[in-house]
């Protein structure tokens, strides 16, 4: 009846992606509604495939009686006979319909529904696909535009790209290739809708992904991801491996990785930061890439903070347009004020956020500070394994040197270079002088105070044994007036 009907179907299978038992049924729906239309009815109706799907037909079942009274569905034996010759009443006989006896009206009819059919499949067949890869990598080619909006094609369907999802940094023409998340699955009445983004944060995500083995494999992980797309990215990252640097793992051997990602982005800035669980920390590298200072919590309920800086990381810290730190705010989800030193001091804020200010730029100078513990940037496991050894005071700590430290159990010797480099810039070490001795003593009381002068380039306190003067660096010399006394300074 249809020949080359396998290649057809083959055809639909691969082209519109339906299944090729979708496609038989939708043929024998075809050929059921042009023969209910020729005669009223499809009950006694049968459609067969041949083996191969290379042929299909349509058949009458027919009861074998002697007077018929509805031809539709009965036959008479006489012309039963015609069919097979071994035939008798009661019998049921297959008759085959050829399908140029459907009038035009009822072949159309049944072709308009095939088709639909057709297209309802298909569109539930791809929203089903499509809707389980929602927030995957997708890649297509440029087809048109039209108000701004560009249409992809995807193979087996079309994609949109909306003017509101592409990054203004990009432009495209025909047949350019294009990258881009699935962001929305939609089904319409005029057909299927699939939402493409540029914009979203999860697009920069799937990127870093494919880039970096370390954050598909999740020793690496992303903690957030904040964008203003065409113009800076911001990205905080950690490791759950302590010998697996999450920032180097990101920008990779001489920036290559880095490199691949800016290009996919067009030149778009990407900040990548490590993520830290002490706020002060976070809000510090969520700045980058300017120099903080230090930063303080002024209101931890409010989570409101002051970030201070040096007068030439100002602008860098605020970033043009104020983008950088208001990219920072929401990384951290904290507000963030940046200032100088100078322009903190001109501020009229609490008592206690200044002094905590002050504590951390004077290197604890207010307040002492005895444990171990204590320390700036002494790991947990260092001041336990110290205390396990019996060493809980810094002052017990500073008496040790490095052959001491060393024979500790448990202590490697990366953890001794890192507890000096901790105490060098920490510790103040403040020598005492020595106690003097009563001989001393009495034999300063027997001494005659040495005179003293005011220098007269810079008034310093001067005595006649100087030779130049202690602060300025002058030249001294002294004018005797007799044998017993000093003159005055002469420079």
């Amino acid at each position: 009846m249809a020949a080359g009907l396998a290649d057809a179907i083959k055809g639909l299978v691969q082209e519109k992606g339906i299944s090729e038992e979708l496609v038989i049924k939708t043929i024998e729906d075809f050929l059921l509604a042009a023969y209910k239309r020729k005669f009223g009815t499809s009950d006694n109706a049968v459609v067969k495939f041949s083996e191969d799907g290379s042929d299909v037909g349509i058949y009458a079942r027919k009861s074998i009686v002697e007077e018929v009274d509805d031809p539709v569905t009965e036959i008479e034996l006489e012309e039963a006979l015609q069919y097979n010759e071994e035939c008798e009443i009661g019998d049921e006989l297959l008759i085959e319909i050829n399908p140029q006896e459907f009038d035009r009206v009822a072949v159309q009819s049944a072709k308009q529904k095939a088709k639909q059919t057709l297209r309802e499949i298909q569109k539930d067949t791809l929203y089903s696909e499509f809707k389980d890869k929602v927030g995957e990598m997708i890649i297509g080619y440029y087809q048109r535009e039209r108000n701004g909006n560009i249409f992809v094609d995807l193979g087996k369907t079309e994609g949109i790209l909306p003017k509101r999802f592409q990054s203004p940094r990009e432009i495209y023409r025909p047949n350019d290739r294009i990258k881009a998340l699935i962001y929305e699955v939609n089904k319409s009445p005029s057909g299927l809708q699939i939402v493409l983004s540029r914009t979203h944060t999860d697009f920069v995500k799937r990127i870093f992904e494919l880039e970096v083995p370390e954050i598909y494999d999740r020793t690496v992980e992303i903690f957030k991801i904040v964008r203003e797309p065409g113009y800076r990215t911001k990205i905080a990252v950690y490791s759950n491996r302590e010998d697996v640097d999450p920032v180097g793992a990101c920008v990779g051997m001489k920036g290559v990785r880095i490199q691949a990602i800016v290009r996919e982005l067009e030149g778009e800035k990407i900040d990548i930061l490590k993520y830290d669980s002490d706020p002060r920390e976070f809000i510090k590298n969520a700045l980058s890439p300017a120099d903080v200072d230090t930063v303080v919590v002024l209101d931890e309920a409010k989570r409101q903070s002051l970030a201070v800086v040096a007068e030439n990381q100002l602008s860098l810290a605020i970033g043009k347009q104020g983008l950088n730190v208001r990219l920072a705010n929401r990384l951290v989800d904290w507000s963030i004020d940046v200032k100088t030193e100078a322009q903190f001091a001109e501020m009229d804020i609490t008592v206690e956020s200044k002094k905590a200010v002050s504590a951390l730029f004077h290197d604890f100078d207010e307040e002492e500070i005895t444990n171990i513990a204590e320390l700036p940037g002494i790991s947990e496991r260092l001041v336990e394994l110290l205390k396990q050894n019996g060493i809980e005071l810094i002052e017990s700590l500073i008496a040790m040197d490095g052959e001491q430290l060393s024979k500790l159990e448990g202590m490697s010797p990366q953890d001794v270079q890192t507890i000096q480099s901790i105490i060098a810039d920490n510790v103040d070490i403040i020598e005492e002088e020595p106690a003097r001795t009563e001989a001393a003593e009495a034999t300063a009381k027997d001494e005659p105070e040495a005179e003293s002068y005011e220098c007269p380039e810079c008034g310093s306190p001067i005595t006649v044994d100087m030779t130049s003067c202690p602060n300025c660096g002058v030249g001294l010399s002294f004018q005797l007036e007799d044998e017993e006394a000093p003159g005055e300074p002469k420079s």
